[in-house]
């Protein structure tokens, strides 16, 4: 997927295109798992779809439940989709920084000569 150390430094017009397909792959990450959570609040604990996707939004960014949990269903839901969310923020940021941190180590070792 990225060059080797040997070979020399990405274009910058290539790089750019990396970043952008990284940020979509996060895009879509995060897409994914706020549509998991939109359909597990919406079934288990019978909100609408806007209040589903408020709720799945809101711990998917860390802030925490809007609306009061009823059902037993629900609350376990939502302990559950809040540690996935957590897990899902730190992939989304591993995958957004990847080619940054590629291009930071990859000259890195072009300039020391290693």
């Amino acid at each position: 997927m990225f060059e080797h150390k040997k070979e020399p430094l990405l274009p910058r017009r290539k790089y750019v295109r990396r970043v952008a397909r990284h940020g979509l792959f996060a895009f879509v990450i995060i897409g994914v798992s706020l549509g998991i959570g939109i359909e597990g609040y919406h079934v288990l604990e019978g909100l609408s779809w806007i209040d589903s996707t408020v709720n799945a939004a809101m711990i998917l960014g860390g802030m925490g439940p809007v609306n009061t949990l009823h059902t037993t269903a629900g609350k376990l839901f939502a302990s559950f989709y809040a540690l996935f969310s957590g897990i899902v923020f730190l992939v989304a940021v591993g995958v957004l920084l990847a080619p940054a941190f590629h291009r930071f180590l990859h000259k890195f070792h072009m300039e020391s000569g290693r």
